[in-house]
């Protein structure tokens, strides 16, 4: 019998020598630096599992493509070894509530294996220790089930096997609780550090640990929005991540309740009044000590209230221009148009497209110690020290238009106007422009064009438009490929043609395709990248500009001016491998020249 074959028989723990004995027969790991480790480690003390003793030494594979092997890698390869199906603990997918029912944390942690899920009449256990299989017909008979095996990464389980039975406690306990009694007051601008507040009863404590797991997930998952909503029976957690809403957990409703209580608590909101929508923000950290902001709006639903947070981290407003998704010629226009001593820029597009982010990484440039920057916002997105911020306030008849009012008489260099939707708030933005200041707003329009016409709509002159508007930029965003994953595609000429349209780009050699990995969560795609159409407004555009524009002419005449759609531009996307057409004509309106 050969080796191989004789240790795969292998029963029982495996040892430091076992697995190093087996990475050499199978032509991974060098003889000479195995036995290196073997005698080093000989002594050894720690309970570190064998795989994290192998992956902490960084070594390179012996076999092509020659990769540094991980515990990750390694873990793959033990379970093909032993015949078992590799499993990648994604916390966001565990039944943490039926798993932990079935074997006492302590048995668990003894016999190095984790609870996944029971269903079927199978339960479907993860392990670091593949020939350890004494304990399953035990096992089986006490839960009159079949168990399935399959092999995880030591320092997930490590990791997550304490926090599933830690959270099961917590749901099992504020399930018996009655929810929604938490009392107290916070500050506006506090800082809440998660788990800290201790002047809570038992069962308080336990919603705390669920809103401070939601929360841990949610940054750790780059999650941009977590949306909670009641439903007859359960409540539904769901997470939006580079723009896809992905169901997380499903609680039952008075927990859902208790959560949205202690949310509401912290953001300082009225949490008996459940009847008519509210907003409010969490100031907090993550586990690394980097602080995150989070805007709360709830809305009353036939089930309850539906809380949505939106995740605001400052590192993304901090980006510079390259990083959101700007060519080097667009950063210049850009950067030549926010240079202006005055004027207006408008910057157009729907919800969630990125408008805001663009604003503020260029209010944060701007604000330099010789420039005072004010805002007026609906609400306040991130509350950021560089410049003055005002929040209209609908109740108190605080609306833009006073609001742009008020800050033209606190002495502003640079206004930023949270949206133009009226006539009066349009008058009072050029007004501003026409007295000196450079104001920076935005427009819920199609394409850069449309916002000409949309300022006519509202009932601006246009040669108030002529001598005001300095460039109107539309974006997007689009999700972008996995770079750990993404593989070469082919692509038709007609198919880029289709694309391009009238617009003459030479066709790439290849794009690119998603695949999915465990980086990207099996999706293919991981972050998102912004897409550009900037119209700068030239006299000979601004001659086009009357009462009766003509949208058509208009856009026909930018396009010869040098203006990019946004689809060619998301095209350029394409051909560098950042993205795929099926991303792009999603969010990207087809070109019109008319």
């Amino acid at each position: 019998m050969s080796k191989v074959a004789a240790l795969s028989k292998h029963t029982g723990r495996l040892s430091l020598g076992d697995a190093l004995r087996m990475l050499v027969n199978d032509g991974i790991v060098d003889k000479l630096h195995a036995e290196k480790l073997y005698k080093d480690r000989k002594l050894d003390s720690s309970n570190l599992h064998p795989l994290v003793v192998i992956g902490e030494q960084k070594w390179k594979s012996l076999k092509s493509p020659h990769k540094t092997i991980t515990v990750e890698m390694l873990t793959t390869w033990l379970a093909n070894r032993a015949g078992l199906e590799y499993y990648h603990i994604d916390p966001l997918k565990l039944d943490f509530g039926s798993a932990a029912k079935l074997v006492s944390k302590g048995y668990a942690e003894r016999l190095k294996i984790m609870p996944i899920s029971a269903s079927n009449g199978e339960a479907v256990f993860a392990t670091t220790e593949p020939y350890s299989k004494e304990w399953i017909p035990d096992l089986e008979r006490v839960l009159n089930m079949k168990i399935k095996l399959v092999v995880a990464n030591p320092l997930e389980i490590s990791r997550y096997l304490p926090e599933i039975y830690s959270l099961a406690n917590s749901m099992h306990a504020a399930n018996l609780a009655k929810a929604g009694q938490i009392t107290g007051v916070q500050n506006f601008e506090q800082l809440v550090e998660l788990g800290k507040d201790k002047n809570l009863d038992a069962n308080e404590q336990h919603v705390v640990n669920i809103v401070d797991w939601l929360f841990k997930y949610a940054f750790e998952q780059r999650a941009s929005d977590i949306h909670l909503e009641p439903r007859r029976t359960m409540g539904m957690m769901r997470f939006r991540i580079d723009g896809v809403l992905h169901q997380v957990y499903q609680l039952p409703s008075n927990i859902m309740n208790a959560i949205t209580s202690r949310i509401k608590l912290l953001g300082r909101m009225d949490m008996v009044e459940k009847r008519r929508p509210q907003d409010g923000r969490i100031k907090t950290l993550t586990a690394e000590g980097v602080e995150i902001e989070l805007r709360l709006s709830t809305m009353p639903t036939a089930f309850g209230e539906k809380l949505v947070m939106r995740i605001f981290a400052p590192d993304v407003s901090a980006k510079d221009f390259m990083a959101l998704g700007f060519s080097p010629a667009q950063a210049d226009i850009w950067n030549q148009w926010t240079q202006s001593p005055n004027g207006i820029i408008l910057v157009t597009g729907p919800t969630g497209s990125g408008k805001t982010t663009t604003l503020y990484a260029t209010l944060r440039i701007l604000a330099t110690p010789e420039v005072n920057v004010c805002t007026v916002e609906e609400p306040i997105e991130m509350v950021e020290p560089l410049f003055n911020q005002m929040q209209v306030q609908g109740n108190i008849g605080l609306n833009f238009a006073d609001g742009i009012r008020t800050l033209m008489r606190q002495d502003p260099d640079i206004i930023m106007v949270g949206e133009i939707r009226d006539l009066e708030t349009a008058d009072m933005a050029i007004q501003a422009a026409l007295t000196g200041h450079l104001v920076l707003s935005t427009l819920h329009t199609n394409d850069s064009p449309a916002a000409v016409t949309r300022l006519l709509d509202l009932g601006v002159p246009s040669y108030l438009i002529h001598s005001t508007v300095l460039g109107v930029m539309a974006q997007r965003l689009v999700r972008t490929l996995c770079p750990h994953c993404k593989t070469p595609d082919t692509i038709d000429q007609n198919e880029w043609n289709a694309l391009v349209g009238p617009f003459k780009m030479p066709k790439p050699a290849h794009i690119y395709k998603p695949v999915g990995c465990m980086e990207c969560r099996n999706t293919g795609f991981r972050g998102r990248s912004g897409i550009y159409e900037m119209l700068t407004i030239t006299p000979p555009l601004r001659k086009l500009i009357t009462a009766e524009t003509d949208l058509a002419k208009l856009t026909r005449l930018a396009y010869q001016q040098g203006m990019q759609p946004l689809i060619i531009n998301g095209a350029e996307k394409v051909a560098a491998g950042l993205t795929t057409i099926e991303e792009l004509l999603k969010v990207a309106p087809p070109i019109e020249i008319g």
